[in-house]
């Protein structure tokens, strides 16, 4: 893949899950207008507002044409060119859906997201878990706050209701987010042994 690297991030393990590898979601491309015939565009990843790897598509009918060099670890750069199949299935009120036909050999499987390697794969190819699979209860509820505050918003503005949210909604929010930190203080005090407990409130 363009940039150091092939489709993996530097610094991955043995144990591979789809967070340590570059991945292209057909979802976006679709909206992003990406999948017209006869589209030709870049796609980037970067760190740090730095670019440090990116491939070049053309669209063709029914198909996405991916271009790109890749190599693993000191090897020798090679250069990529093959085309992913695309399919669809129908939605309600007429609507589609667009999905990638996974273009590992003997594979083909309808999936939203391939994942970077020498070549671009399903998740059953590359043989990854998810991150959350890995994971213990504490750092479940961790996830799972960080993921209320940044719905909210509140990654800049903590405790601020986002504009143009609906006060209901806001409201359920913050209080899933209140349950989950009081979760992830139950959990802690489990796990260390603490006396004491904690409630709605923290008594």
């Amino acid at each position: 893949m363009g940039g150091s690297g092939s489709g993996r991030y530097a610094g991955y393990s043995s144990r591979s899950t789809t967070d340590d590898y570059r991945k292209i979601d057909v979802r976006r491309w679709a909206r992003e207008g990406f999948l017209e015939p006869g589209q030709h565009f870049a796609w980037k990843w970067s760190v740090r507002e730095e670019t440090v790897a990116s491939i070049r598509a053309i669209s063709e009918r029914g198909a996405v044409r991916l271009i790109y060099r890749t190599r693993q670890g000191g090897d020798d750069w090679h250069d990529m060119d093959y085309r992913v199949r695309l399919d669809w299935t129908p939605c309600n009120f007429g609507n589609s859906r667009d999905w990638f036909l996974c273009p590992s050999a003997g594979c083909e499987r309808r999936v939203a997201v391939l994942f970077g390697g020498s070549v671009f794969a399903c998740r059953t190819c590359h043989r990854l878990s998810y991150a959350s699979q890995r994971e213990d209860a504490l750092s479940r509820m961790l996830r799972k706050s960080r993921k209320l505050e940044t719905r909210l918003g509140w990654d800049d503005f903590y405790g601020r209701k986002p504009k143009g949210m609906h006060w209901r909604t806001f409201a359920t929010l913050v209080e899933q987010h209140d349950m989950s930190e009081i979760a992830q203080a139950q959990e802690f005090h489990r796990r260390f042994g603490l006396s004491g407990t904690l409630g709605k409130g923290f008594p």
